[in-house]
């Protein structure tokens, strides 16, 4: 969809917010809580991350004041927009017995909610567009999933810096937003000595309706190439590089790597890397019951292939060793992903590598495994 970019002015950013709140969006975006930026909803503009940033490596992740007032000024944080999709938990039904003694089941019934993404990176924009191959496109369509992605509106943004972590550049996935990737508008914020501003590109035709109402003018060509030129470097300095190239059939080749074993040594299983990833989707099934054994609930809640039980057949767990655990994850991530669902399950985020306590990066080990005997 290429039409001519907008200008989008500082001061008038409040515009979005009231256009989509209009229209009955709960926006969510970053805002900082705990020393780290997180989703959550926002009310306005001045719950944004005005003028901090990240600094991230291996196992770190620290904030820090930037120079400028800055509003997407970072690059990501902990957390995915998943959650909003495919919630960490959800309940399926419930059950309860009456005086009578018969059962009646209800399903949950929750109004599904009208959600705005604000500040969504292109890696993360991919990340959206695996989860709906497993989620709408692999032969079982998940409801709750649907409902909420078919009632989002999503406002992504060129990055304007690379993290310590990101990779994304390896991947094919950023840091500029593609034309191709669902979403409905596409901010580059540019602030120079004399202006701070915007520059919008439309991603689709309600991303086109809600422009029209924001206060806005044409770009021109100085503007557009500042956009174009931000984008640039942030390409050239990513913290992170990665082979993509045969990495499908090195790791199939490699089952009984060395390498395997001292990533056990280090791991702690502990399964960050799986829950901050913006594409892995495991989950498992509990039931819950009252104390009176007249009330009982389903629930499906996120897992992780980290855990001992989540591969537990009869008899016991399939995949009882660290190096067995981690072996799993980062194949099925580069190599049986592809089998599976026709891409690589990475979009280059980094955010397993600065989530990770002991710093294991996914990039240095594939690299070792394709360099070593």
């Amino acid at each position: 969809m290429r039409e001519e970019p907008q200008i989008l002015q500082r001061a008038d950013f409040g515009a979005l917010f009231t256009a989509l709140q209009s229209r009955g969006f709960t926006v969510v975006g970053p805002t900082v809580v705990d020393q780290a930026i997180v989703y959550e909803e926002l009310d306005s503009v001045e719950d944004l991350p005005i003028g901090w940033t990240d600094e991230q490596d291996a196992g770190r992740y620290r904030l820090r004041r930037r120079d400028d007032e800055a509003l997407f000024g970072y690059v990501v944080g902990p957390q995915s927009w998943k959650q909003f999709f495919h919630p960490p938990h959800v309940k399926l039904f419930g059950a309860s017995r009456d005086r009578e003694g018969a059962l009646r089941f209800e399903s949950s019934n929750e109004e599904t909610p009208r959600f705005a993404f604000l500040g969504a990176r292109s890696c993360e924009l991919h990340g959206m567009a695996i989860q709906d191959r497993v989620f709408l496109g692999s032969g079982y369509v998940d409801s709750e999933y649907a409902g909420r992605r078919e009632n989002s509106f999503t406002i992504a943004v060129n990055c304007g810096q690379a993290g310590g972590t990101c990779f994304c550049t390896s991947m094919n996935t950023g840091p500029k937003v593609d034309a191709g990737i669902p979403h409905d508008l596409a901010l580059t914020e540019i602030l120079d000595e004399e202006r701070h501003y915007f520059v919008v590109t439309v991603g689709s035709e309600a991303g086109r309706e809600l422009l029209s109402e924001l206060p806005t003018v044409p770009a021109a060509g100085p503007e557009t190439r500042a956009a174009d030129e931000l984008v640039a470097k942030t390409a050239r300095e990513m913290g992170r590089t990665m082979n993509p190239k045969g990495v499908k059939e090195l790791l199939y080749q490699n089952l009984e790597h060395p390498r395997w074993e001292e990533l056990a040594d280090r791991c702690l299983t502990c399964a960050n890397c799986t829950m901050v990833c913006p594409t892995c989707f495991c989950t498992t099934v509990e039931d819950v019951t009252d104390l009176t054994g007249e009330n009982a609930e389903r629930w499906r809640r996120w897992d992780s292939c980290f855990t001992i039980d989540f591969s537990y057949l009869h008899g016991g767990s399939v995949r009882q060793s660290a190096k067995s655990r981690y072996r799993q994850w980062l194949t099925h991530k580069f190599a049986t992903w592809q089998d599976q669902f026709g891409s690589s399950g990475c979009v280059g985020c980094g955010r397993c590598i600065t989530w990770c306590p002991v710093g294991i990066d996914v990039t240095e080990e594939i690299a070792a495994i394709r360099e070593e005997p």
